[in-house]
């Protein structure tokens, strides 16, 4: 994951000027810090923004709300994907890209793709307002961000993180094609565009980056 980005990811939000892609790190584990959901049939993320630093004026993040700004009055990170989702509401920019990092057990984090930022929000709970971000899946064909334009058109359904786990199971966390255990894609055998499903393990299996490229230059 990091060596894919060229950078270190110490935080959960990542947001990067464009034309660069902005990176968050997700989870829909049991636990997880931060509640985040699918929705429309695993198309669409909806992405929790993140807490106040811990700190001695702050000792409990989870009992103040989420922050838009830092104390010095610069956008935080949900400050800068929330003015970047509110652009494009507006209509003034194209969508951001943000690729979304799944983390599936201890140690293991996998990349769910390309996503467009459409929308944000805030919600009350808990005695707190937390931000919620809209993200919905596009086409991975050429890693190469689409117009905002065609976000209606190009999206593709996320694999669930329990089928996710299984495949990593079943294939021993290596790509099946020449056992390497770097940098490697969960891909649909039967592309989604196609009609193949992201259900069941039977149509999902590891690859490596190469061989993920190399199968995908060959579909026509």
């Amino acid at each position: 994951m990091c060596g894919r980005e060229g950078m270190s990811l110490q935080r959960g939000m990542n947001f990067r000027w464009p034309p660069l892609h902005s990176i968050v790190l997700s989870s829909h584990r049991p636990g997880a810090p931060y509640e985040d959901r699918l929705e429309e049939d695993g198309t669409v993320l909806i992405y929790e923004g993140h807490d106040e630093s811990k700190s001695q004026s702050c000792p409990n993040p989870k009992l103040v709300d989420q922050p838009l700004e830092s104390r010095t009055g610069r956008p935080t990170q949900n400050g800068l994907f929330n003015q970047a989702a509110q652009a494009f509401v507006r209509q003034e920019s194209p969508a951001a890209e943000v690729r979304v990092y799944e983390k599936i057990k201890n140690g293991i984090w996998s990349y769910n793709g390309r996503f467009a930022l459409v929308d944000s929000w805030t919600e009350t709970g808990r005695g707190r307002r937390v931000f919620k971000f809209k993200l919905v899946a596009m086409s991975d064909a050429d890693d190469h961000f689409e117009p905002a334009a065609r976000v209606s058109t190009e999206q593709r359904r996320i694999i669930p993180t329990s089928v996710k786990l299984a495949v990593w199971k079943r294939d021993g966390g290596a790509c099946v094609t020449c056992g390497a255990r770097d940098n490697l894609h969960f891909d649909h055998i039967l592309p989604y565009s196609r009609g193949g499903t992201s259900d069941t393990a039977e149509n999902i299996q590891l690859l490596c980056m190469r061989h993920n490229l190399e199968k995908s230059a060959k579909i026509i």
